[in-house]
């Protein structure tokens, strides 16, 4: 799996005051009407059942200069989970799931459907506010490392 290159995000939730964000590159868009796109999270990580649980999230679309950010919400730089929204500008849409100010592009998403398949639960999520950001370079990841497109 790890020649198969993806777009580097950041998914976002939130119940609460307790707030969750992953780097993932596992993301698409389904359809586009309605507008719904999936997002893949470890079932290992107990900390991800938050997502369900919210009933929303946040696909922030990284650009090359986000790279600090993307090794942050993945546990790269040991910065504990609670700790990582210190990171970043982060607002909200219409969900309340949290936005990265600058990304390339953030879909607020409602959950209409989740699925657990073998290591990975798949959350579909209807886009209920987006933001566009400026236009930049992509960060991908792909074999075990970034790169930029």
């Amino acid at each position: 799996m790890s020649r198969l290159a993806g777009h580097v995000h950041i998914v976002t939730t939130a119940e609460g005051s307790v707030r969750r964000g992953v780097t993932i590159t596992a993301a698409c868009s389904v359809s586009d009407d309605p507008p719904t796109v999936l997002v893949c999270l470890n079932l290992a990580n107990p900390r991800n059942r938050i997502f369900v649980e919210s009933g929303r999230f946040a696909l922030n679309v990284l650009a090359a200069d986000q790279m600090d950010l993307a090794h942050v919400f993945s546990g790269r730089d040991g910065i504990e989970p609670e700790l990582r929204f210190d990171y970043g500008n982060w607002t909200t849409l219409s969900t309340g799931a949290p936005v990265l100010s600058r990304a390339l592009a953030a879909f607020d998403c409602e959950i209409i459907d989740s699925k657990a398949i073998a290591t990975h639960m798949v959350l579909f999520g209807k886009v209920m506010a987006m933001e566009i950001g400026d236009p930049r370079e992509a960060l991908v990841y792909f074999h075990r490392d970034y790169h930029t497109l």
